[in-house]
């Protein structure tokens, strides 16, 4: 395609793909369209280096389109391993986009991703204000994006939610983005069936990104590019593993599948001695941090962030009150009138706490292996969660559980795609299936090893019948998902 890109409109789209219709057989209006709603808008670079949104459509195309340029024009350096490789930003909000002018700087986790060769095209759909959401019910100010696995109708998850569809979806997105604090990028990556790592705290800087609680938030990443020198070296694989939420037996196809990657992974590591399982009911940790979490990102991101929007909208629009979707109002009216500055301390002491034991006493750094043990618990086990039910209103974010134990102790948690299994479909009245995924824990700054476990098992013994393994591309490739239209 060529022309001027700071001119691009509709009409230099429209003569372009009639173009490749005319001339190419293999080009079709369906690459350009994405049935799974995930972008927000798509975005070209500028000659300036800034970043334009892409206002232009196609008749029939009822979605935002997305530019994506050709891999052939771009080759990988060591400097630039991601050269031509297709990746998103995120955008949430009405009133706050409105509101505020374009930002004049890149967030630097962003822009050490464009530095390394990565185009950014387009600006994918989060949760408002990286808060927790239901799709449908919860959704005001966008419309949740689709998951394309099983009948099409699960909800994605959340915050990530965009970037979470998107990768299971389109073939021609590479790479995509998020912060996780509390599950904002493994939850989406378990139910669309990716690979999403929680980085060990504070490896990453989070400079220019929206806050929802510094003491938890970190990026969802690309290997080495962002790790920089960051990484814990180690020599071998840790040869103990601990599990939670297991099976005994697997009683139906799903725990089938975790298990039988439990048995390639001891394999995998020469564990001789079954894995041993830490039973957190055992563990009076429920009482002490059940509200830990709800009160550093509700007190937290009201004090840094949505007390100054919520003054700034109303200085702009005389007094009025910016919307908020169901999930951060809840949220947002708890910290306002309820949490105290007493209460944002105790959470802090209470996290403080918890980091401090179980950093030392639980999954410890030690030499060699870098982490004494990884921990596995099962991250979804192919369950529908359909959009078209009703629910009822949003709570307080007050739970502890075991995929607590990542923002509260700072340390890295990766999804594992392990293959799919099937379930009968209320939508389509017909069977399908679902991902299947596990996440593993290891100490803090262990990050290399559990990106190495990934590399190296998947070449080795922990292919599964699905062979999730892979990029993720490949893992779109081999896992089932809807059909898309015009086909049985």
């Amino acid at each position: 395609m060529s022309g001027d890109l700071a001119t691009f409109d509709a009409s230099v789209l429209r003569r372009e793909v009639e173009k490749y219709r005319a001339t190419d057989d293999v080009f079709s209006l369906g690459f350009l369209q994405y049935y799974e709603g995930a972008f927000a808008e798509g975005t070209i670079a500028v000659a300036d280096g800034n970043f334009s949104t892409l206002s232009a459509s196609i008749s029939g195309v009822q979605s935002p389109t997305i530019s994506v340029p050709s891999r052939l024009y771009y080759t990988k350096t060591k400097f630039q391993p991601l050269a031509g490789r297709a990746q998103n930003a995120a955008a949430e909000k009405r009133a706050y986009y409105d509101l505020y002018p374009e930002r004049n700087t890149t967030a630097p986790a962003v822009q050490k991703l464009i530095d390394a060769g990565a185009i950014i095209v387009g600006k994918m759909k989060t949760s408002q204000f990286a808060n927790g959401e239901n799709a449908t019910a919860d959704w005001v100010d966008y419309h949740s994006p689709f998951n394309a696995r099983g009948d099409g109708y699960s909800d994605p998850s959340s915050s990530s939610s965009g970037p979470g569809a998107g990768i299971g979806a389109y073939d021609w997105l590479d790479l995509a983005i998020g912060s996780d604090t509390g599950g904002s990028v493994r939850n989406p990556a378990q139910v669309n069936g990716a690979y999403g790592n929680r980085l060990t705290h504070g490896l990453v800087t989070l400079e220019n990104v929206m806050p929802l609680s510094p003491l938890m938030d970190t990026p969802k990443t690309v290997g080495q590019v962002l790790y920089s020198s960051n990484l814990t070296a180690f020599s071998s694989f840790p040869k103990t593993a601990y599990t939670s939420g297991f099976p005994s037996n697997a009683s139906n196809e799903a725990e089938g599948v975790l298990l039988g990657f439990l048995a390639r992974l001891e394999r995998f590591l020469n564990i001789t001695q079954p894995s041993a399982v830490l039973d957190f009911e055992s563990i009076t940790l429920s009482e002490f941090l059940l509200t830990t979490y709800g009160v550093l990102i509700s007190k937290q991101q009201y004090n840094m962030f949505g007390a100054p929007f919520i003054s700034d909208y109303k200085a702009v629009f005389n007094g009025r009150t910016p919307f908020l979707d169901p999930s951060p109002l809840v949220r947002r009216t708890w910290a306002q009138i309820n949490l105290t500055d007493q209460d944002l301390e105790q959470g802090v002491h209470n996290k403080t706490v918890f980091t401090d034991w179980w950093n030392s006493e639980v999954v410890r750094n030690v030499p060699v292996t870098c982490s004494d043990s990884p921990l596995l618990y099962p991250g979804t086990l192919a369950t529908p969660n359909y959009r078209n039910v009703y629910i009822g209103p949003p709570g307080l974010p007050l739970w502890w559980g075991i995929s607590s134990v990542g923002p509260l102790a700072g340390v890295p948690d990766v999804v594992f795609p392990l293959g799919q299994a099937t379930y009968n479909s209320t939508v389509a009245l017909h069977e399908e299936v679902l991902p299947v995924a596990v996440n593993i824990i290891a100490a803090p700054g262990c990050d290399a090893m559990l990106q190495e476990v990934r590399r190296t098992g998947s070449r080795l013994s922990l292919e599964s019948k699905y062979n999730l393994g892979g990029s993720e591309k490949e893992n779109k490739q081999n896992v089932e998902w809807r059909p898309k239209r015009g086909k049985s």
